[in-house]
This record gives structure tokens, sequence and C-alpha cells, in this order.
């Protein structure tokens, strides 16, 4: 078998991409089919139920349950403030008062005559979604949230840290090639989106942040700048969630590695533009990519922005795998390094895993030949 088909980044100036927006709960959308919508348009809220606070009634006054009978203030259903009385007990003669008040502010759920205990639930926490890219409603889920469609460019990294941001395309190098170092850190960068070369240090990193830059796009990262980044070895298989000033963005992989010239030239072409960015990635089932969302100065309305409709192609949503395709590695042991397609065996093999697989050989950038699941590779584009 001489070729084969896989996935690669999509790296596309018009591209159309379709955006779900859904609440963790049931909830209100507030917008319709056709809104256009700006990235902090909030597009659906509900609310969680606050926390449920147990008192002790019986307990606390040194009774019985059965005791407490006409001592209890409140019902159920009452709101209530904090340090409200919710029960008393007078001593002999009036004196000698036994109270206890609410220690937060709530709604009486349930009193249980049966143990005295007495439930108060917290204020409800408001949950809000926004919109995060610039465009229209394409489709309402009802109760959940909304599809967004926006039409743009659309540019995928291979690895990313931090969540959703907004900000407009900063250019912080030359070339794609340059090392984004701490003297390229713009002074005035606040709310940016800075793109860099080949390669951001941990210096650079920490001074865009302290320049209030919402995120830094550039082609790799050493590992141990990584870790003093997050403050922790990153182990987990999905990422986005991590408290990080900045979303950083690796479009390449790890090490220095110059971003791809179509990607820097694209970028380029798209300075002080606004820009949505999300450094969420799933490496592995489902695999979901940090990515970069630039859409055009005019909105389509919805008619052309529907969940069927088709955009032009992005280059990189799938290739053609053949001998010399140029294609990086996207999980361990080689994630992030660079190569051509050497060899594409016929017969599959079985793999360290034990699982049998359709293999290829890849030919590094350093000369070496190293044999790769076929999943586990993408097609870059030159």
């Amino acid at each position: 078998m001489g070729t084969a088909y896989t996935p690669g980044l999509k790296v596309s100036p018009d591209a159309i991409v379709h955006k779900t927006r859904r609440l963790p709960v049931k909830g209100t959308v507030l917008v319709k089919v056709g809104d256009v919508v700006q990235p902090d348009t909030v597009v659906a809220r509900a609310e969680l139920p606050g926390d449920l606070e147990t008192v002790r009634l019986a307990e606390r006054m040194g009774m019985d349950a059965d005791e407490l009978q006409g001592s209890v203030k409140i019902s159920v259903g009452q709101k209530v403030e904090k340090g409200q009385l919710l029960a008393e007990v007078k001593g002999f003669f009036g004196f000698f008062r036994t109270q206890v008040n609410a220690p937060s502010q709530g709604t009486v759920e349930y009193y249980a005559e049966v143990t005295g205990n007495l439930g108060i639930r917290k204020a409800p926490v408001p949950i809000e979604i926004n919109a995060y890219v610039r465009g229209a409603v394409s489709e309402v889920l009802a109760g959940e949230g909304v599809i967004v469609a926006a039409r743009g460019a659309f540019i995928q990294g291979i690895f990313g840290v931090g969540g959703e941001r907004q900000g407009d395309i900063l250019i912080a190098c030359a070339s794609p090639a340059d090392v984004l170092t701490t003297d390229r850190i713009p002074q005035d960068c606040a709310g940016k989106v800075l793109v860099g070369g080949s390669l951001v240090g941990i210096d650079a990193l920490n001074k865009a942040a302290e320049r209030k830059a919402a995120a830094v796009v550039v082609g790799g990262i050493l590992n141990q700048d990584l870790r003093a980044y997050l403050g922790y070895d990153l182990g987990v298989a999905i990422t986005g969630d991590e408290n990080v000033p900045l979303t950083l963005i690796l479009t390449e992989g790890f090490g220095a590695i110059p971003m791809a010239e179509r990607t820097f030239s694209l970028l380029r072409a798209l300075q002080g533009r606004g820009a949505s960015v999300n450094g969420a990635t799933q490496i592995r089932a489902g695999a979901m990519r940090p990515e970069i969302i630039v859409p055009h100065a005019a909105v389509a309305q919805s008619s052309g922005l529907g969940p069927g409709s088709e955009g032009p192609p992005a280059s990189g949503t799938a290739g053609l795998l053949a001998a010399g395709t140029p294609i990086r590695a996207i999980r361990e042991p080689y994630f992030g390094q660079l190569g051509e397609v050497a060899d594409l065996p016929p017969e599959p093999v079985r793999i360290g895993t034990g699982a049998v697989v359709r293999v290829l050989r890849m030919k590094l950038t350093d000369g070496r030949v190293v044999e790769v699941p076929r999943a586990n590779v993408e097609i870059i584009e030159r």
C-alpha cells in the first residue's frame, strides 16, 4: 500500500467554523437563529443550586428533637438572612435564653422533626456562557445553548494550555525562525495575541503575562519552560482549564521549531484583527486542537452558515500520505518531531501496546528512521 490518508492541522484563510456553546445544566437561551453575536455576547444563562447547609438545632440547643416544638421561629420555604433567629428557648423567668441564628443567607429547604436538623439552601450560582467568536447564531439548542457560525481565518495548533481568550493579533517577530525573547515583548501588549517565531522561553512568557497579553502563539517551547510556566508537570490528556495568566498555543511542537511559513504568513496578514483563541487540547481519541479564529470583517447571516453548510476547504483537513510527505508525530515517544514518510508498509504490525495497527516509517529531521502508527502522525503544510 503506497498511499493513505491522514488528518492534519487546519490552516485556512477562509473557513466556516461552528462552535457549540452549551450550558452544563438546563437554562435559558437568550438569542435566536440569525442573531449576530460578539465574543462577549451572553447567549445562554442558567443557575446552579446553591450549597445546602445543615443546622443541627437540637444539638446546638442541648435539647432532644421532640422538645423543640414551639421553639423554631421559621418555616420551610422562608427566606432567611445571615444572623436571623432560627430557634429560641427561654429559661426560668425569661432568663438564660438559648438561641440559634442563621449561619448564612438562603431559603429554608427542610426541617426534620425527628432529628431536629434544619437545612438552608444558599442562593443559586448564576452561570453564563458567551458566544466566544463573532458570528451568527445558526442553531438554538433548546434550554441548552446555541451553535455560533463564523466565517474567517481558522488556524489550529498542535498543543496549548489555557482557555478561551480574545484579542487583536500582534506580530512580535520578523520571521518564523525568530525566538520570542523578552526584548521582543511590546510594552503595550495588554489584551493582544502575540505571535512569535520558533520558540518562547519562560522569561518571555512571564514578561508577556506581566504586560497583560491575552495569548502567545509560537512554534515551540522547551519542556522545562512549559513546566516552569504551569508550576507542575502536565500529565493529563486534556488541557484548557489551567490557571495561567495567558493562553499559550504551539503550532509545531516541543523544542525550537520554526513556525510553518504558511501559518506565520497568514497570521502576519491578519495583524490588528480581532481573534478568538483557545488552548484546549486533547491528544487521544476525539482529538481537540488549540485554535485561532479570526472572523471576516463582515458577519454573514445564518442563511449561509447553517450546520450543514460548507466553506472553502481548510488546508490539512485530510491529505495524501505517501513517501516524501512532510509529517509531524502527534503522540509519544516522538511527539512534536518533524520528518517525512520514508515508507508505508502494507501489512499491519503488532506494536508495544499489543495492538495490531498499520504503521509507517518516518525519517526524522536528524536522519533517524523510526516506525510509528499511522494514527500517530499528521500531515504538515510546506
